[in-house]
């Protein structure tokens, strides 16, 4: 806009000249005309440079508002960039905290799980063991009245069983050995006395068949016919 102003103003100046130029011819004479004309020419000159030194001028000044105006833009829309990555961030970030949340929510649940089947594994088998035990109980009366055994609770949540009337040269002679239940809920003898080179293979069929009744009646016949092979 600056520079077709001043173009503006440049063809209105050259006409006016050519006004003056006519009527000057009219009054003067060849020699001042020609004189007038060395004047005009030059001063014609004059501002042709400066016209031209001022539309470059100009000209420039519209590229510097131009280049201005396009860094403004490039500002604007680097801010608004700018805006848009830290919307996104803030996002990922919420995203990420609510994904940690969730995890961390799963693995508690995970972990309450575990502890409930934790709870009832442990509670079957202190069931189980509980009723072997209360079946040893009950078979007290019956294997002390048959079998002259005595069966006592020692620690540790084992039984003690003492045959007698074994030995006929000493029947009150304690023929021992100790049971307990292991982790796996199986019968298993801690200790003998005397030793049975049998013990093993009695315990491993009592936990096949589960018979208890047969397997201290097979270690009671185990113990008497140690005393017999003694007594020899």
């Amino acid at each position: 806009m600056a520079n077709a102003k001043t173009e503006d103003e440049i063809t209105l100046f050259e006409r006016d000249m050519k006004e003056f130029w006519i009527e000057f011819k009219s009054v003067y004479g060849t020699e001042q005309i020609n004189q007038t004309l060395t004047l005009r020419d030059s001063c014609k000159g004059s501002i042709d440079v400066l016209s031209a030194k001022w539309s470059k001028k100009l000209k420039e000044g519209d590229l510097m508002i131009d280049k201005i105006q396009e860094y403004n833009n490039e500002i604007l829309q680097q801010s608004k960039c700018i805006s848009e990555k830290e919307e996104q961030l803030a996002e990922i970030k919420l995203n990420q905290e609510e994904e940690q949340q969730k995890n961390l929510t799963d693995s508690i649940q995970e972990l309450k799980e575990e502890l409930v089947k934790q709870m009832e594994i442990t509670s079957s088998k202190d069931k189980a063991v509980k009723e072997k035990m209360e079946r040893l109980c009950k078979s007290k009366v019956l294997f002390e009245e048959c079998l002259g055994l005595e069966i006592r609770r020692i620690h540790d949540e084992q039984l003690q069983f003492i045959f007698r009337h074994i030995d006929h040269k000493d029947p009150d002679k304690p023929y021992t050995f100790t049971l307990s239940i292991n982790d796996q809920g199986d019968y298993e003898v801690t200790s003998c006395t005397p030793t049975l080179d049998c013990i093993a293979e009695f315990q491993l069929k009592v936990r096949e068949t589960n018979n208890f009744p047969a397997f201290v009646a097979n270690i009671r016949r185990a113990f008497t016919a140690l005393s017999y092979k003694q007594s020899a």
